[in-house]
């Protein structure tokens, strides 16, 4: 059982760590930095963002914590997927994605996929978090790290969907 996650206080803490001249790569850094400080002992085993690559069929890793990861990756994976479908994406245990997903460390037993849009309403990446606990994801967290990203400038307002694997 993972101990709460407290994204009231994430919020709070991107509120003071972003600036309104920072850029896109600082606002994921310093998400990404403070999700990890507050959830890499509740069951999250990295965090990080895809953004998609031009015209390319396939999502570059952008900033993450706090291993290294897979880049570039296939849209057929779950971040693909969100991509694609627009719509935050919990997988509560990988292996029923089957071939649709990509392994980066094989440890890992679930992951939620959040969708960021950009002001003309177009998906330029997603936010990627994985555990090495299956179930370790539900809609709390989508919400809760919908509105870290939100509240970092990486979104806009308009919540994605979820879909449950």
């Amino acid at each position: 059982m993972n101990k709460a996650r407290d994204y009231r206080t994430l919020v709070d803490s991107i509120a003071v760590l972003v600036g309104p001249d920072d850029g896109r790569e600082a606002r994921m850094k310093a998400l990404v930095d403070a999700a990890w400080d507050l959830m890499s002992d509740r069951g999250v085993s990295w965090i990080g963002f895809y953004g998609k690559d031009g015209e390319r069929d396939q999502l570059m890793l952008l900033e993450r914590r706090d291993k290294p990861a897979c880049s570039p990756i296939g849209l057929h994976g779950a971040c693909g997927r969100s991509w694609r479908s627009r719509k935050a994406l919990i997988v509560s245990d990988v292996a029923r994605l089957g071939e649709g997903y990509i392994a980066c460390d094989p440890r890992d037993r679930s992951e939620i996929v959040i969708p960021m849009f950009d002001a003309g309403g177009s998906c330029w990446g997603v936010l990627d978090v994985d555990s090495h606990q299956t179930g370790a994801f539900n809609s709390a967290d989508a919400e809760g790290l919908w509105s870290a990203c939100f509240a970092a400038g990486l979104t806009t307002t308009v919540q994605p969907e979820i879909e449950m694997v």
